[in-house]
């Protein structure tokens, strides 16, 4: 815990909310943290933020990042980048649960080592994904 209690600001101070983000471990790093806040991905308490918005304790944050959203209270602030196990403890996590892997199932997987596709292969791994009816109007596009 001594890491820890290194890595929170002393009393008064704020911390920006780019270098919350990233020292409690909901972005790899501080750069991804500020180019979400600057693409509107971060949001506290409801508003688009910048990245050097003073996040305070109690704040709601939502970020999108990685095709899902997290959604967070701040329970205490922290500078310093920390371990998994001290990180979520400096937040109250509400996101709702990520969709089940059965949900996302791959489509036209093929066999390492048989080749480049045929124009039927491809076809077939095309309406599988569910890319046959964009592939037919840019077909269309193309002949037009």
């Amino acid at each position: 815990m001594a890491a820890a209690e290194a890595a929170r600001p002393g009393n008064g101070e704020s911390v920006r909310i780019d270098s919350w983000i990233w020292s409690v471990r909901l972005v790899k790093t501080r750069s991804l943290g500020a180019t979400a806040c600057r693409g509107g991905h971060v949001r506290v308490n409801g508003e688009r933020v910048k990245p050097a918005y003073a996040v305070r304790v109690g704040d709601e944050v939502r970020l999108r990042h990685a095709g899902r959203e997290r959604i967070v209270v701040v329970k205490r602030l922290i500078r310093k980048r920390v371990g998994a196990p001290v990180a979520v403890q400096c937040y109250v996590d509400n996101s709702p649960p990520p969709p089940p892997r059965e949900a996302v199932a791959p489509a036209g997987i093929r066999d390492r080592g048989a080749g480049r596709p045929t124009k039927r292969d491809r076809r077939e791994m095309e309406r599988l994904r569910g890319l046959a009816a964009s592939a037919a109007e840019a077909r269309d596009a193309r002949e037009r």
